[in-house]
């Protein structure tokens, strides 16, 4: 089994909706800390599980964005609350042959999806 892990350092703001009060209801931002693993039995022609540059385009679509817009881009069903887990699950999606995406929001504030 091959495995790779991409560490990248996204800005972002977001704004949750809750059915308790919380200061989250308001946009606010964070410095996201996201690492990516995916996982192959095989490699591509290239040699590679997975090409870093794919990996990173499709978390820097959060980069310096309202994330609540990009995880909701087209969507016609209820709207996806962006919280880290949400977020976690979202990347986990759209990157070839991801198995664990961890979301850091804040210090001490980690979130992680695995297949």
């Amino acid at each position: 089994m091959f495995t790779v892990t991409k560490r990248i350092e996204i800005s972002g703001a977001h704004q949750l909706s809750l059915p308790y009060e919380s200061k989250c209801h308001r946009l606010h931002g964070h410095n996201w800390i996201v690492i990516i693993k995916c996982q192959s039995e095989t490699l591509d022609e290239n040699g590679m599980v997975v090409d870093f540059t794919k990996v990173k385009e499709v978390v820097n679509r959060l980069d310096h964005a309202s994330i609540n817009e990009v995880i909701n881009e087209g969507r016609t069903d209820p709207p996806i609350n962006p919280t880290a887990e949400n977020i976690a699950f979202w990347l986990c999606q759209r990157i070839p042959h991801c198995v664990e995406v961890s979301v850091q929001e804040s210090e001490g504030n980690v979130a992680i999806y695995a297949k």
